[in-house]
Protein backbone atom coordinates (compact mmCIF):
# COMPACT_ATOMS: atom_id res chain seq x y z
CA UNK A 1 0.00 0.00 0.00
CA UNK A 2 3.05 2.21 0.14
CA UNK A 3 2.82 3.00 3.85
CA UNK A 4 5.89 3.45 6.01
CA UNK A 5 6.05 1.77 9.43
CA UNK A 6 5.29 5.07 11.19
CA UNK A 7 2.15 5.48 9.10
CA UNK A 8 0.97 1.92 9.78
CA UNK A 9 1.56 2.45 13.51
CA UNK A 10 -0.50 5.64 13.34
CA UNK A 11 -3.35 3.88 11.52
CA UNK A 12 -3.36 1.16 14.19
CA UNK A 13 -3.25 3.72 17.01
CA UNK A 14 0.20 2.64 18.21
CA UNK A 15 2.55 5.16 19.82
CA UNK A 16 5.65 3.79 18.12
CA UNK A 17 6.54 1.92 14.96
CA UNK A 18 8.84 -0.43 16.93
CA UNK A 19 6.15 -3.14 17.04
CA UNK A 20 5.65 -2.93 13.29
CA UNK A 21 9.38 -3.51 12.84
CA UNK A 22 9.28 -6.57 15.11
CA UNK A 23 6.31 -8.00 13.18
CA UNK A 24 8.13 -7.50 9.89
CA UNK A 25 11.28 -9.14 11.25
CA UNK A 26 9.28 -12.07 12.62
CA UNK A 27 10.47 -11.54 16.20
CA UNK A 28 6.94 -10.80 17.44
CA UNK A 29 3.37 -11.38 16.32
CA UNK A 30 0.50 -8.88 16.35
CA UNK A 31 -2.41 -9.50 18.68
CA UNK A 32 -5.81 -10.26 17.15
CA UNK A 33 -6.93 -6.63 17.07
CA UNK A 34 -3.74 -5.49 15.34
CA UNK A 35 -3.83 -8.44 12.94
CA UNK A 36 -7.35 -7.48 11.90
CA UNK A 37 -6.24 -3.87 11.60
CA UNK A 38 -3.36 -4.91 9.35
CA UNK A 39 -5.74 -6.93 7.21
CA UNK A 40 -7.90 -3.83 6.75
CA UNK A 41 -4.93 -1.57 6.01
CA UNK A 42 -3.45 -3.96 3.45
CA UNK A 43 -6.83 -5.16 2.17
CA UNK A 44 -5.83 -8.77 2.66
CA UNK A 45 -7.14 -11.64 4.76
CA UNK A 46 -5.19 -12.46 7.93
CA UNK A 47 -4.47 -15.87 6.35
CA UNK A 48 -2.73 -14.09 3.48
CA UNK A 49 -0.63 -11.94 5.80
CA UNK A 50 0.70 -14.99 7.64
CA UNK A 51 0.36 -17.73 5.04
CA UNK A 52 3.48 -19.64 6.18
CA UNK A 53 2.25 -19.74 9.77
CA UNK A 54 -1.20 -20.79 8.58
CA UNK A 55 0.23 -23.71 6.60
CA UNK A 56 2.31 -24.79 9.60
CA UNK A 57 -0.79 -24.71 11.81
CA UNK A 58 -2.84 -26.65 9.25
CA UNK A 59 -0.21 -29.41 9.22
CA UNK A 60 0.08 -29.53 13.01
CA UNK A 61 -3.65 -29.53 13.65
CA UNK A 62 -4.15 -32.22 11.00
CA UNK A 63 -1.50 -34.34 12.72
CA UNK A 64 -3.23 -33.87 16.09
CA UNK A 65 -6.64 -34.69 14.60
CA UNK A 66 -5.25 -38.01 13.38
CA UNK A 67 -3.95 -38.74 16.88
CA UNK A 68 -7.35 -37.92 18.37
CA UNK A 69 -9.07 -40.18 15.88
CA UNK A 70 -6.67 -42.98 16.82
CA UNK A 71 -7.56 -42.46 20.48
CA UNK A 72 -4.15 -41.18 21.44
CA UNK A 73 -3.26 -38.32 23.78
CA UNK A 74 -2.54 -35.27 21.66
CA UNK A 75 -0.31 -33.55 24.22
CA UNK A 76 1.57 -30.30 23.48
Amino acid sequence: MGYEQVQVACLLGLKSHARISKWEQGTAMPNVENLLGLSIIYRALPDDLYSDLRQELVREISRREKLLEAGRDVGG
